[in-house]
Order: structure tokens, then sequence, then C-alpha cells
């Protein structure tokens, strides 16, 4: 499918309430708000994949910072 090839789409009158309301200029056309969108939606679950990465590695050095034999020997104590 070529770049410049155009579709349409339905959507509910609400759904381009809420579009007109996202935009950053008021000419901005629908493609341009829902491209941005879309970039929005990309960044953020890089973002949240990245959090969840560093999340992992996080918990990892946690258990191998509290999960040793002093710390339960002064627990004990």
């Amino acid at each position: 499918m070529a770049e410049d090839e155009i579709t349409t789409i339905q959507l509910k009158k609400a759904v381009v309430r809420e579009l007109k309301s996202l935009r950053r200029y008021p000419r901005e056309t629908y493609n341009e708000t829902i491209s941005n969108l879309i970039k929005l939606a990309k960044e953020s679950r890089a973002r949240r994949q990245y959090d969840e990465f560093l999340h992992r590695v996080q918990q990892a050095k946690m258990r191998e910072l509290w999960d040793n034999a002093e710390d339960e020997a002064w627990e004990n104590a």
C-alpha cells in the first residue's frame, strides 16, 4: 500500500469530538491528530517496557542485598 493512499473510516460522533479536543491547533487534520496519538502510544509502550525491565533488575538486586545471612542474624538477635 502506498503512503499517499487514503481510506475512509467511520467514527462515532463522540470519538470525533474527542479527537477535536486533542488537536494542537484548530486546523490540525484528524490524520495528524491520530498520527500523534499513535506516536505517543508507541513511546508510552517503550517507556513501560523500560520501566518493567528496570523493576526486574532492581528486584534481583534488592533480593541480593536483603536476603543474606547478616540480616537474618540481626532479625534473630
